[in-house]
């Protein structure tokens, strides 16, 4: 088997996909500067072992595996890597671990994939349905249910006595405003890299507002409202904390306390 036989995965297709295969493509692990495809497949790499995807790599494919994991790299023909912490080595080649399964990973170090341990592989797929999601934007629904989320709750502060006016004051197109807000939360949750992505910083965006204390604490208990509307009660929560986090560092980055402003 080789490399330009196999269809190169993306990461949106993570979700659905019984098994990821990493094939040997001659291609340097140790050394991957200047290599922004080399750089991609070891993030869909990781991201595949974060989601317990399937996973079976072999020549230079196990040796991006193993640097996916966290393992040393050797430099070599090709390139192979230590067995990574916690990895069960199933055969070693010298001082090189042959073959190696680590969680859902499975590896072997020569370019050469044996037929019995692909169709093992293969085999074991369907009893490895479960999946972790990759992030907590993921574990909440993903965008699609963080849009009405936050309509919902921009719409309650807007018609709030105490935020309503700061909104109104500083927000010129609400359709705009949520849509950079929107952004922002994708990529705060750990949102992929494409699409909606928000750059630059809460601080700078919230300075000569006026927030006080009070605001935040508002702002606080109508975004936890909304949350318990379209969530449940465990993704609630975790969403809630992390705005809480939020909320306690730009409080005392602009230095509000209980009734003063900056």
């Amino acid at each position: 088997m080789s490399g330009p036989l196999l269809p190169l995965a993306t990461s949106g297709q993570l979700a659905e996909a019984s098994g990821l295969l990493v094939p040997h493509d001659g291609e340097p692990v140790a050394d991957v500067q200047g290599r922004p495809e080399r750089w991609a497949l070891l993030s869909l790499l990781t991201l595949a072992v974060r989601r317990r995807v399937p996973v079976l790599a072999w020549g230079s494919g196990a040796a991006l595996a193993g640097r996916a994991l966290g393992a040393k790299v050797h430099a070599g023909a090709p390139d192979w890597s230590e067995p990574p912490r916690g990895a069960i080595v199933q055969r070693w080649q010298g001082e090189m671990p042959l073959h190696w399964t680590a969680g859902r990973v499975t590896a072997w170090a020569a370019p050469e994939l044996p037929d019995d341990l692909r169709e093992a592989f293969l085999a074991s797929l369907p009893e490895l349905t479960s999946r972790t999601p990759a992030s907590l934007l993921e574990e909440l629904g993903g965008e699609a249910a963080l849009r009405p989320l936050l309509a919902d709750f921009y719409a309650a502060a807007r018609s709030d006595d105490l935020l309503g006016p700061i909104f109104g004051g500083h927000v010129p197109d609400w359709e705009a405003h949520l849509e950079r807000v929107t952004a922002f939360w994708v990529t705060m949750l750990g949102g992929p890299a494409a699409g909606v992505v928000w750059r630059g910083n809460l601080n700078t965006v919230h300075a000569g507002l006026g927030v006080r204390a009070g605001h935040l604490e508002r702002w606080q208990e109508l975004f936890a409202g909304a949350a318990r509307r379209h969530l449940s009660e465990e993704h609630a929560a975790l969403l809630v904390g992390r705005a809480e986090v939020m909320a306690k560092r730009l409080g005392k980055a602009r230095g509000t306390r209980s009734g003063t402003s900056t």
